[in-house]
């Protein structure tokens, strides 16, 4: 199933909250008979965008393809949380990696959320940022967990940004039944997703980036001067960037058989009003810790949006607002009648690790994908990365590319049937409190 066209119009953006308060660009034509470049960046979302703007800037002359529209994918569409770390805790980074590159790995994320910081400064990006994140927890056990990672990255990493809280505290910044406690990050941030996306393409536009929109690409050819074909259209370059993420098709098989792509979705509500004090009492985000994770915040004009819902497949379900409701009124109960104005799905990609896949795919072919919920700071960081190693400073990417990346048993093919597999058993674990 080509996930470019399995659940969306061509060259639409979906009828989210966020393109509805958004003013999209004028379109870019599509690529059209034979080009050539310095480096061909496919795929414009955060990663495509990031690298395309670091190497213009640099000197270098940048062709940026996309199948669909700027910010189509993910970038447009998710929860817009700027997180801290990795997506994989560093305790666990420690044992998979040892204390050194941990450390590193750290480093970069702390880079990664202080470089979206940066470029929505310098480049005047009106996307409502704002600071804080809090992860929630449903049992006094993992408040406990929380609260003792929190001291961890205090003590060890010096990060000080951390407020644990207890049950009352958690209620009075979110009266919601379900949660025991958690910890309240300032250090991160969120923000509206699609304007990021958008801001960064004009950025990137105005360091003279050439971006082609419409122009899925067809096929690669490897060599020292590789060239990318569309349908239209051919483009060569000596180096290429592959940005695709969940989107990527067949267009590498070593990537594809260690990043799989899967569904998520957001509701918003209509405008809440007063009532907005019963979901979030400060601007900030919430994640909590479901395998199926919940997350939500509230938008500029007090309507809740909110990310959840399982997905055994990748055709989007018929009834998107259904599906996230069945989770949101489990965390606000009194929200279980309240009026969906946008509901809309998306594709983002995950590895078995849960840490993004950076690698070199062929001598002059860079990756970066697989953030697994995780993009808003990673692959805006992860194109930074790619365009540093392509001027020849390679160091943070070669740090992130020796992170261990385990292929799907099967490979490519067996993908969906064991996505289908893991949700229902963590599903069930979900339900089962276990």
């Amino acid at each position: 199933m080509n996930l470019l066209h399995a659940n969306d119009r061509a060259g639409e953006y979906p009828a989210s909250w966020y393109a509805a308060t958004s003013d999209a660009l004028p379109e870019f034509a599509p690529l059209r008979g034979t080009e050539r470049a310095d480096v061909i960046v496919v795929g414009a979302g955060y990663t495509g965008l990031s690298a395309a703007l670091h190497l213009a800037e640099a000197g270098m002359d940048v062709a940026l393809v996309e199948a669909q529209r700027v910010g189509f994918g993910a970038s447009g569409r998710n929860g817009g949380q700027l997180g801290s770390g990795q997506r994989m805790d560093q305790q666990g980074l420690e044992r998979l990696m040892g204390d050194s590159d941990a450390a590193k790995l750290w480093e970069l994320a702390e880079d990664a959320k202080s470089l979206v910081k940066s470029l929505i400064a310098k480049h005047e990006i009106d996307c409502y940022l704002a600071p804080g994140i809090a992860e929630a927890c449903f049992s006094a056990s993992e408040v406990a967990h929380e609260h003792a990672y929190a001291d961890h990255l205090a003590d060890r990493y010096g990060y000080e940004h951390l407020t644990k809280l207890d049950k009352d505290a958690m209620h009075a910044l979110c009266p919601s039944p379900a949660y025991h406690g958690g910890v309240l990050d300032m250090g991160a941030a969120h923000l509206h997703p699609l304007r990021y996306a958008l801001g960064l393409a004009r950025a990137a536009q105005a360091a003279g980036v050439r971006i082609y929109e419409r122009s899925e690409v067809t096929g690669i050819d490897e060599g020292a001067r590789a060239t990318v074909h569309t349908a239209q259209g051919q483009i060569s370059a000596e180096h290429i960037i592959l940005a695709c993420n969940g989107y990527l098709g067949g267009l590498n098989g070593k990537v594809a058989s260690r990043v799989m792509p899967i569904n998520n979705f957001i509701a918003a509500t209509e405008p809440l009003g007063k009532d907005a004090a019963r979901v979030l009492t400060q601007d900030i985000a919430i994640a909590d810790t479901k395998f199926v994770v919940n997350y939500f915040r509230l938008s500029h004009d007090n309507r809740l949006l909110f990310g959840g819902g399982e997905s055994y497949g990748y055709r989007f379900p018929a009834d998107i607002p259904a599906l996230v409701r069945k989770p949101m009124s489990q965390i606000f109960p009194h929200l279980s009648d309240v009026k969906i104005d946008y509901a809309w799905g998306g594709t983002l990609a995950i590895t078995i690790k849960r840490m993004p896949y950076l690698a070199r795919v062929a001598p002059n072919i860079l990756s970066a994908s697989g953030y697994s919920g995780h993009g808003v700071g990673s692959a805006t960081h992860a194109g930074k990365l790619m365009a540093d190693a392509v001027a020849g400073e390679a160091a943070g990417f070669d740090t992130m590319a020796r992170v261990p990346a385990t292929p799907f048993p099967g490979g490519a093919a067996l993908r969906t049937p064991l996505l289908i597999l893991a949700m229902t058993w963590y599903s069930l674990r979900d339900r089962l409190g276990v």
